[in-house]
């Protein structure tokens, strides 16, 4: 690890809940430039502030500039406040500086993990990323967004159509139980019925989510 070198660090995701990589360039004297958070800025910091006690990782990449034209192009950017989650983070800052090119394989990779998320935690990330970015790349993300959604609503819709099925058949067993005298059968069916139906209530949860995102990101392209 030396003067120009790509390097990063594994954080927690804080509102997306995960492990991210936290890119930066090497001064090599002790210091870092990176966009910073809480604040969003590019900014020189030590390497303790940077790596947060975590282990430092170099990036390579085949063809990149010097070191010293690598730090130069870092440098010309401090103080800039332009961080976008999906379209300008610090990775795509760091690779810039290394090779010339604003490019982030996590957020190339970001967009396919949706269906894996909390809906409630990716809202506003994506909302934000996408108001804040160039038309044309708001154009890309918006329907990436919208087709990713449309997986995880694909995902969940039959998860919770089967689990109404189910609670509705314990319903069934648990009536029938009562019929012939069997309370001890009817309590244990409509103990199952009542763990479908929290399922089925969660499951409702997040689809109710996704077509509200679809439904604020869909506003929101009114006005890219």
């Amino acid at each position: 690890m030396g003067r120009g070198d790509q390097i990063y660090v594994m954080r927690e995701r804080m509102a997306l809940q995960g492990v991210y990589e936290h890119h930066g360039i090497d001064c090599g004297d002790g210091t870092v430039i990176h966009y910073r958070k809480p604040s969003e800025t590019i900014e020189r910091t030590s390497m303790e502030t940077f790596t947060r006690g975590g282990k430092i990782y170099i990036c390579h990449h085949e063809v990149c500039y010097i070191a010293e034209t690598v730090v130069m192009r870092a440098e010309s950017r401090l103080g800039e406040r332009k961080y976008n989650l999906l379209y300008n983070n610090c990775e795509h800052f760091a690779t810039w500086c290394k090779t010339g090119t604003s490019y982030s394989t996590q957020s190339t990779n970001f967009i396919p993990i949706i269906k894996h998320l909390n809906p409630d935690a990716l809202s506003d990330p994506i909302e934000n990323a996408i108001l804040d970015a160039k038309p044309k790349d708001s154009s890309i993300l918006l329907n990436e967004a919208l087709a990713e959604i449309k997986v995880a609503w694909n995902d969940i819709q039959p998860q919770y159509n089967q689990a109404v099925r189910d609670l509705n058949e314990w319903q069934r067993v648990a009536e029938l139980a009562l019929r012939k005298n069997r309370e001890d059968l009817a309590r244990e069916a409509l103990y199952k019925k009542l763990n479908y139906k929290q399922k089925a209530i969660e499951l409702k949860s997040h689809l109710d989510k996704l077509a509200q995102m679809t439904e604020t990101l869909l506003k929101d392209a009114k006005v890219l």
